[in-house]
């Protein structure tokens, strides 16, 4: 706590220096994009085994609008915890901005990205691969992530004030491993030598004000949405969802800024993860101290950059996006090995069922079974062999699934969005995929050089816009481990994404469009789902929903955990998006005053089904009282929704437990 108070001054102190003259015109917002909570396939570990059994941390999506006022240009960043951004959500949201906005928000001008979290519900995207654990695409986790997207877009473009956005750099040592070193250190001896360090520590933070205010930070660095492991049942945002409500909460919230927005971006990441011991943990052996130390590594590197950040970002705004079809791209020599290389038709290979030192590969792939999975069976004639001019494409790599080749579409999408922005003096690369930091450097390399920008002004947005796997250096794709054989468009795919960045940043720096590219096809109306919905819910005989069954106790000192067990009912009910499961709540003297919600870390809401047949359940609360609470009465209430057999119809309800005194 020491600690903290001492981040918190340090921070009110550097955040009350003056401002310069407004530059820009910006805006931020959050808004919740919660996917339903129960019984429902996990995204990011693609196991069979994990699916949601609760909430540790809600899951949001904070958005930030920049206008120059001179242009009227604008452009819209939007950071997600989601596991990915697929091609599906960001056509949903474009759609519904264009509806409500006309031109003013398009595939130009707006990127949604991802933090890459694997503790978030699955089953959002169109494409089969990524809805191959969740049996299916899940309509009410698929909107929940658009609307609450649109919801942060439309208020931030609400909140447009003059201000500023300031810039500073720096490095972070000690919140990522390389889990494929052999791989990495198949790179050119000199190119590895320049960076003199097999992770990319480096952080980059705008600090964004309105009329001398701090408002609202974006920060970007690499290191994977892993801490919390594959058994793991509950929403989170994983380490990066941790650093936001730290920055959010425990620093300007106890400032009494409650609206500030901190969104902490994911980089070039493929292979930089955030277990320090390369075996699923580190720095611990507790997945949520590991998440609560990873997360506030990056949240004081982000607060003393951000103290620090002075330099306010000068010029105009400007953009180019293009639609490339990453399977028939013809790589020039100069991007190439000497030579025109082409890219191939998507392929995963058979490291990518071998998984990583952080997770398993996916289950049935290593013999092409498709009995434990009925989903593939819906899916229509499933190809695993592999004609000899695909594999000839895609070697070194043994190719398990040719993607690209299913039938009636394929399981990956190929047409893919690839953005450019520039904010003054610095620049966002938004790229489709995951790529290791090495392949990153080259981008953001090539990126500044043509644009004439500093290395440390260009950000690598990765996750973003749509999903399609992983990119490795092809030094890197000889070796064949999980990210070469996850990296679908063969060896020469990083020299693709080089070739047409590159071209975006020239048209860019000479003002000139670029070609539009092909349309990617829009799936939304031939998803197949085989979740089954709620068919009722019940209590044992003699209960009612929302009663306690086991109840808080008497009285509890600082740093105890109380838990709370109500008779309840299955969550897909109502996500309760923008709402909360659970209230811990303590009386001020004129009544109960919220002081924790289900997105608190101290506290968790678990799921618990009783007996599937008469469709009961529980939700067991647990709160740990934090160090610093405030002495008096407590009590803990849940909230949730019942759905009658009989009707069908949905009814709300409450529980509340025995006031308890907190010493």
């Amino acid at each position: 706590m020491a600690k903290q108070a001492m981040v918190t001054a340090a921070v009110l102190l550097a955040l009350s220096a003056g401002t310069a003259e407004a530059a820009f015109w910006v805006g931020r917002a959050k808004a919740d994009i919660t996917g339903e909570a129960a019984e429902v396939g996990m995204m990011g570990y693609a196991s069979l085994e994990q699916k949601t059994a609760g909430i540790h941390m809600r899951q949001w999506a904070r958005a930030f609008v920049v206008r120059d006022e001179a242009s009227g240009r604008r452009v819209a960043f939007v950071n997600t915890d989601l596991g990915m951004v697929f091609q599906g959500v960001h056509q949903a949201v474009l759609a519904k901005l264009q509806a409500r906005f006309g031109d003013r928000y398009n595939r130009h001008n707006l990127v949604l990205a991802a933090t890459h979290t694997h503790a978030g519900p699955g089953g959002f995207s169109h494409y089969a691969l990524y809805n191959l654990t969740t049996w299916g695409f899940n309509r009410a986790t698929f909107d929940a992530a658009v609307e609450g997207i649109v919801e942060a877009v439309v208020a931030a473009d609400a909140d447009l004030k003059p201000g500023e956005i300031l810039f500073h750099h720096g490095e972070l040592h000690d919140a990522s491993a390389n889990r494929s070193l052999l791989a990495y250190e198949r790179n050119p001896p000199a190119e590895r030598s320049r960076w003199r360090s097999a992770i990319d520590p480096s952080m980059l933070v705008l600090r964004f004000r309105q009329g001398g205010r701090d408002v609202g930070m974006i920060n970007w660095f690499s290191t994977h949405g892993v801490s919390m492991h594959m058994n793991n049942p509950l929403i989170s945002g994983d380490n990066k969802g941790y650093a936001a409500q730290y920055v959010e909460q425990q620093v300007f919230g106890r400032l009494g800024q409650t609206g500030y927005v901190a969104a902490f971006a994911q980089g070039n990441a493929g292979d930089m993860t955030p277990n320090l011991f390369l075996n699923g943990n580190g720095p611990t052996y507790d997945e949520y101290e590991n998440t609560r130390q990873i997360g506030q590594r990056q949240a004081l590197k982000a607060l003393d950059l951000l103290q620090s950040a002075i330099t306010p970002l000068r010029g105009t705004i400007d953009y180019r996006q293009q639609y490339v079809d990453m399977s028939r791209v013809l790589v020039r020599p100069e991007f190439a090995d000497g030579q025109q290389r082409p890219t191939c038709v998507a392929a995963l290979g058979r490291a990518f069922a071998a998984g990583t030192e952080d997770g398993r590969g996916p289950g049935g792939f290593e013999e092409g079974n498709l009995s434990n999975n009925p989903f593939l069976a819906r899916l229509g004639g499933v190809i695993f062999d592999t004609p000899r001019w695909l594999a000839d494409c895609q070697a070194p790599k043994p190719v398990l699934i040719p993607t690209g080749l299913q039938q009636p579409y394929p399981w990956t999408p190929e047409v893919l969005p690839l953005s450019l922005l520039r904010i003054g003096d610095f620049a966002i690369v938004a790229a489709p995929a995951e790529f290791t930091i090495m392949a990153g450097r080259r981008i953001r390399e090539t990126v500044a050089g043509v644009l004439g920008l500093p290395l440390e002004r260009v950000a690598f947005a990765g996750y973003a816009n749509a999903y399609a796997g992983y990119v490795t250096t092809p030094e890197e794709y000889d070796a064949q481990h999980y990210e070469g054989g996850s990296t679908h468009f063969g060896r020469w795919t990083l020299p693709a994404y080089r070739q047409q960045f590159h071209d975006l940043a020239v048209a860019l720096r000479d003002g000139r469009t670029v070609d539009p590219g092909p349309t990617p096809r829009n799936l939304a109306n031939e998803q197949i789902s085989l979740q089954t919905g709620v068919v009722l819910d019940n209590t044992p005989i003699g209960k009612s929903f929302g009663q306690v069954e086991r109840d808080a106790a008497v009285a509890y000192r600082r740093g105890d955990l109380a838990s709370v067990w109500f008779w309840s009912a299955h969550p897909k009910n109502n996500l309760r998006r923008g709402g909360t499961f659970l209230s811990v709540e303590r009386w001020d003297g004129a009544g109960w005053r919220r002081v924790a919600s289900d997105d608190d870390w101290q506290t968790v809401y678990r799921w618990v089904r009783i007996d599937p047949v008469w469709g009961t359940s529980q939700a067991r609360i647990d709160w740990r009282i934090p160090a610093d609470a405030t002495p008096g009465q407590y009590r803990i209430v849940h909230y949730g929704d019942y759905k009658n057999g009989w009707t069908g119809r949905i009814h709300g309800f409450s529980g509340t437990s025995r006031t308890f005194r907190v010493d």
